[in-house]
């Protein structure tokens, strides 16, 4: 396992929540970090959603008005098979 380069950065903490993470043994650190590369994944999904908004309407509006090229494997026997 490659281990990543860490750096060191302060932060504000609320201090009852410090204290009482300090109290239970937490790892703030990994806490701090594990929420953050949460919060780098969803918004880094939102910008792409932003970012390709007007693709994915113009795929919808294809959709409408030729229907979807595999509808009739779709709704064939065993099509449900495609739901999941």
């Amino acid at each position: 396992m490659v281990s990543a380069i860490k750096r060191k950065t302060s932060l504000t903490l609320d201090a009852e929540a410090l204290d009482s993470a300090k109290a239970l043994n937490l790892n703030v650190s990994y806490i701090a970090e594990t929420a953050l590369k949460a919060a780098v994944a969803k918004a880094r999904r939102l910008q792409w959603l932003k970012d390709n908004e007007a693709a994915f309407a113009a795929q919808s509006a294809w959709h409408e008005r030729h229907g979807h090229p595999l509808a009739d494997i779709i709704s064939a026997p065993g099509g449900a098979s495609w739901d999941t």
